[in-house]
């Protein structure tokens, strides 16, 4: 900070404080605190009048204290301009100092429950592992999958027993570590908004629901066995290999509407799922698989 924004700081601070403090005082009807009286200000709101009496006493010393308090404040810690206080204290790095004494407190803790499967985890005498990572969870998963990890259009449901990839406990590392780029092509200019439309009629016929109106679901049949197969498998039961669903257990994650598989299928999808290894320790992925197991393995 320039000489003159650290000056103009400064000036504004302490003006704003005397200035109060000044107020707070001039208004004090004698150096003694009045007693209460039933002279009014002399104005009338509705009626309503408002008696011209002193502050009470408690209140008026808590003022008092509060600009002590301020300018005591000022003169330890940084906050006049590049005055850096008496005490010497800086935010500078303080947030890499309260985690790197954090990782020295837990390191031993997650360790503990990181020599243990993700399996074992599961036993109720690790209950304080899991909740561990529930907590993780909550602070890095929470904000796409929710906070009961029951997902949303375009994120994946952790509840249930459907999974893109495979839900053991190997993939739920490897998912969490290295992320997942998921990739549904749009196919919107090779079928033609009639051929878009009876695919996502064919589709929904292997859920079990009925296929939209004024739709040819034989072509769409057609269509799929020749375009999709490849990714979703002949049955349209997909491969977790590629990432690619299940498209006959009516779970859904754009959404099982006609409209939404259509768009689906006409536009495309991009689902990315960011990979934690560089913002997570092993032992603290290996806490939060081990909760997102627990979520659909009760």
């Amino acid at each position: 900070m320039s000489a003159f924004w650290s000056a103009w700081v400064t000036v504004i601070t302490l003006a704003v404080i005397f200035g109060c403090t000044w107020l707070l005082l001039a208004t004090r009807k004698s150096e003694k605190f009045k007693e209460t009286t039933e002279e009014t200000v002399g104005h009338s709101f509705d009626g309503i009048e408002e008696y011209d009496n002193p502050l009470p006493q408690w209140w008026f010393y808590m003022f008092v204290a509060t600009v002590i308090f301020g300018l005591g404040y000022l003169m330890l810690y940084p906050g006049l301009g590049n005055f850096k206080g008496l005490l010497g204290w800086t935010s500078h790095n303080q947030w890499e100092r309260e985690m790197q004494h954090a990782e020295e407190v837990y390191r031993p803790v997650f360790a503990k429950y990181a020599a243990l499967s993700i399996e074992e985890l599961q036993m109720p005498e690790h209950e304080e592992g899991l909740k561990m990572g529930q907590r993780m969870f909550a602070n890095n998963c929470a904000v796409c999958h929710g906070s009961a990890g029951q997902g949303a259009i375009g994120f994946p449901n952790l509840t249930d027993d459907d999974w893109l990839y495979g839900g053991d406990p190997a993939t739920l590392k490897h998912t969490i570590t290295q992320g997942r780029n998921g990739g549904m092509p749009a196919w919107a200019d090779v079928l033609g908004e009639d051929g878009v439309r009876d695919v996502a009629s064919y589709v929904m016929t292997l859920s079990g629901m009925e296929p939209a109106t004024g739709t040819d679901v034989t072509n769409g049949e057609k269509q799929f066995q020749a375009l999709c197969t490849a990714c979703h498998g002949p049955e349209g039961k997909g491969m977790q290999a590629l990432g690619a669903p299940n498209l006959t257990d009516d779970i859904w994650l754009y959404g099982g509407e006609f409209k939404q598989i259509a768009h689906t299928i006409r536009a495309g999808r991009a689902g990315v799922m960011p990979a934690q290894k560089d913002l997570l320790s092993e032992d603290k992925i290996h806490l939060i698989a081990a909760y997102v197991y627990s979520l659909s393995n009760k």
